[in-house]
């Protein structure tokens, strides 16, 4: 399966109790800045060419651009804009990535649908986004 093609978040759950926390454990994030974030509606585009990704999520005026190979150490740019050296690994349909205390799993549910998960303590905040 293909990871490639453009998807529009549709849905999120926790948000701002996972950005607070994310707040508190990077000691960043004003709360003004959680506040709008969590109307926002991000673009994430994924350009996959074997084992090397592309991802660019942009969200309102922000856009993050990371790149990685599965299973080699490379430099990824956080949700907070912090660049954190971390590994890619890949399980079958999943992309999995621990970023300083944050774990990330990017399923691929069906040809239309992922869902990213994000982990920080006990708190989960799940983003599900369908192709456009």
């Amino acid at each position: 399966m293909s990871f490639s093609g453009k998807y529009q978040l549709e849905s999120q759950e926790n948000f701002e109790p996972f950005m607070k926390a994310i707040a508190a454990f990077l000691n960043c994030l004003p709360d003004d800045l959680i506040q709008k974030g969590k109307d926002l509606k991000s673009i994430s585009e994924i350009e996959q060419n074997g084992d090397n990704f592309k991802v660019t999520v942009t969200t309102g005026g922000k856009v993050i651009v990371n790149t990685f190979t599965i299973g080699q150490e490379t430099e990824l740019e956080s949700i907070t804009g912090e660049k954190i050296k971390a590994v890619v690994q890949r399980e079958g349909n999943k992309l999995k990535v621990s970023l300083k205390g944050i774990e990330s799993v990017t399923e691929w549910v069906d040809a239309n649908t992922i869902v990213n998960t994000m982990t920080v303590g006990d708190i989960v905040y799940k983003r599900i986004s369908k192709r456009v």
